[in-house]
């Protein structure tokens, strides 16, 4: 059985971390560097890296602090934000990127997806999709950083989103987010089990047992955080001896 992985988060706002909760009420979290070199030398198994207002505020993704965390890394590492085409990947990629988040850009013209996976192959490619659930059960995507809602169901889209060359799929559930109440099993479950690449679950992770959960009740292969490790609320060694425990497989920390 493949191991699971244990994947902080930095979603960045002017050059500082923040988190939230359902994506509001920002507040500062520390400097990003300095936190991916913790988070990597403490056993994290990637490290993802969201400019959450890239889109919002109509530019490209902060290339050059990409560039200064992946030389304090040795982890893969994913960055997201204001991605809308090949050239952008590339910059991101030349400056120290292992695989790029795409989220809203690929939802207005999802031939970037086909684009993306094409030029760099779909192991590089995670489609990032936040998703809410509405009053009639259903959850739909959200874009512009949860700002704008669709009517496109979000399993819908996973699906044509991995036929177009996705590779893996990063699901953050809005009504989860920063709670720390858990993740939100059931459409995790859905896109675990109707798809055919890896889910990281994102949203929601409050204690060690959410992890446990996600992984053998939703199928989750990822698990993403942010606010537990960023506030030492959990460390990431004491989660994967937690998890290796309950018999889940996981990458030893160094």
């Amino acid at each position: 059985m493949l191991t699971k992985r244990i994947i902080p988060c930095l979603d960045i706002k002017d050059g500082r971390t923040v988190k939230g909760i359902n994506f509001l009420e920002l507040k500062d979290a520390g400097d990003p560097v300095e936190l991916g070199k913790l988070y990597a030398e403490n056993g994290a198994d990637e490290l993802v890296f969201l400019d959450i207002t890239a889109t919002v505020e109509k530019r490209k993704t902060l290339s050059e602090l990409v560039y200064k965390i992946s030389h304090h890394i040795n982890i893969p590492f994913t960055v997201g934000g204001g991605i809308s085409s090949v050239e952008d990947v590339r910059i991101l990629l030349d400056n120290g990127a292992d695989k790029i988040s795409v989220n809203t850009s690929a939802f207005k013209r999802p031939e970037l997806i086909s684009e993306l996976s094409k030029e760099f192959g779909s192991q590089c490619v995670v489609l990032a999709i936040d998703t809410k659930k509405e009053e009639d059960g259903e959850w739909y995507v959200y874009l512009n950083g949860g700002r704008l809602k669709t009517d496109t169901k979000c399993l819908d889209w996973a699906k044509q989103g991995v036929e177009l060359g996705a590779g893996e799929i990063l699901l953050t559930s809005m009504n989860n987010d920063g709670t720390k109440n858990g993740f939100a099993m059931d459409i995790t479950r859905l896109l675990s089990e109707n798809l055919s690449v890896p889910v990281i679950a994102s949203g929601g992770a409050g204690t060690m047992e959410h992890f446990s959960d996600v992984f053998k009740g939703a199928h989750a292969d990822a698990a993403l955080a942010a606010s537990i490790f960023h506030f030492k609320e959990i460390e990431i060694g004491d989660l994967k001896q937690y998890l290796s425990d309950q018999g889940i497989p996981v990458r030893k920390s160094l």
